[in-house]
């Protein structure tokens, strides 16, 4: 075990050290005056139940996120493991929308077809966090499927499944 205080010279280390938590990968996708546009995204998670409401963290440099802090709505997608793909497509280009079945749902944002789930948001808050901004969003309609999630851990792809 390596320890370590976060400073500017050990921001690697501190990166490695977050990624050893293993999250589930999204795609966060609004609707644009220029169409459609999609982030993928490891800083998802639920908030509450009651009411429903979810957050994702947006990285403040990223060009694309004035379009989502901008957005009334928008949706966050849970890949499946067949998904690793997109995820790493809508990494480079927020308009990577080409060969994927997509519907229009909530406020006309795009909605990305089988996913492991599906949560379509009303923004609700933006706070200040650091580097990035915490948006939070009220679920106006979720779906699920017994698809089994795509995984995010030590920089790469992998599944989980309870099978």
């Amino acid at each position: 075990m390596t320890a370590f205080t976060p400073t500017p010279e050990t921001t690697r280390q501190l990166r490695d050290a977050y990624g050893r938590f293993a999250t589930g990968v999204c795609i966060v996708t609004t609707h644009t005056p220029s169409g459609p546009i999609g982030m993928t995204a490891n800083s998802f998670t639920s908030v509450s139940l009651d009411p429903p409401l979810v957050l994702w963290c947006p990285g403040k440099t990223s060009a694309r996120t004035p379009h989502f802090t901008a957005a009334s709505h928008f949706a966050i997608h849970v890949l499946c493991d067949e998904q690793a793909q997109i995820a790493k497509d809508f990494a480079k280009d927020g308009r990577a929308f080409s060969g994927i079945e997509i519907t229009d749902g909530e406020g006309d944002v795009p909605l990305i077809a089988n996913c492991a789930a599906r949560f379509e948001c009303e923004t609700r808050q933006i706070h200040e966090a650091g580097d990035h901004l915490i948006q939070v969003g009220k679920v106006l309609r979720a779906m699920t499927s017994d698809k089994a999630p795509l995984i995010f851990c030590n920089g790469g792809f992998g599944d989980f499944s309870t099978g």
